[in-house]
């Protein structure tokens, strides 16, 4: 599938979830890192975990598709971390968003979260 469509989908899937992470809810910029950081009083370094991804709730490599209905949007963190060290399929997207919203109740889950800073406004 093309960048382009992948690129579409994830402005989608933004501005349907109204620019939150569809696994912690925070706020999640597109373009223009430094003026996200600044607009929510954040280091560029802790702002960069907040860059909104195309998320594949089934990924591709387990035959997910590069469809309205497959992709959401994602925090660059939540996404990495659904994927990490994983040879294998990765959580259930549901199952995983459970427990990321638990995490982030306990402040566990985001750098922002452990430094205090949620963006959740």
């Amino acid at each position: 599938m093309s960048s382009k469509r992948l690129r579409r989908l994830r402005q989608h899937a933004y501005e349907k979830q109204d620019g939150r992470c569809f696994y912690c809810s925070y706020l999640m910029w597109l373009t223009g890192s430094d003026d996200f950081a600044r607009s929510h009083r954040l280091p560029p370094r802790l702002a960069r975990y907040l860059q909104c991804t195309a998320e594949h709730l089934m990924a591709r490599r387990d035959d997910g598709s590069d469809t309205v209905t497959n992709v959401v949007a994602a925090c660059l963190w939540c996404n990495r971390m659904r994927h990490q060290g994983r040879a294998k399929k990765a959580p259930e997207a549901l199952i995983y968003k459970a427990q990321v919203s638990r995490l982030v109740a306990l402040r566990r889950w985001h750098p922002l979260a452990s430094s205090g800073r949620g963006v959740s406004v």
